[in-house]
């Protein structure tokens, strides 16, 4: 099984079907609101050296936006 986290906020479209996406296809993720949590915020931008949501990795791979081909390939 793939370790997923997504950095979101709770207004970001592409969030909310990043995360439907997941459930819909039985992928467990972790959730950092970043709009809350400055210690995720500061972590995701580290990671991917972005400031838009949503940032998705998969193990060590980052995802920017919702990219659903991409996120099958890589699940």
């Amino acid at each position: 099984m793939k370790n997923v986290v997504i950095y979101s906020t709770e207004t970001c479209m592409y969030c909310k079907m990043a995360k439907e996406f997941f459930d819909d296809n039985n992928v467990k993720y972790t959730e950092h609101n970043v709009s809350t949590d400055e210690k995720a915020r500061n972590e995701m931008v580290e990671k991917s050296g972005q400031m838009g949501v949503p940032v998705i990795m998969i193990d060590s791979e980052v995802v920017v936006g919702f990219n659903e081909p991409k996120l099958r390939t890589l699940l």
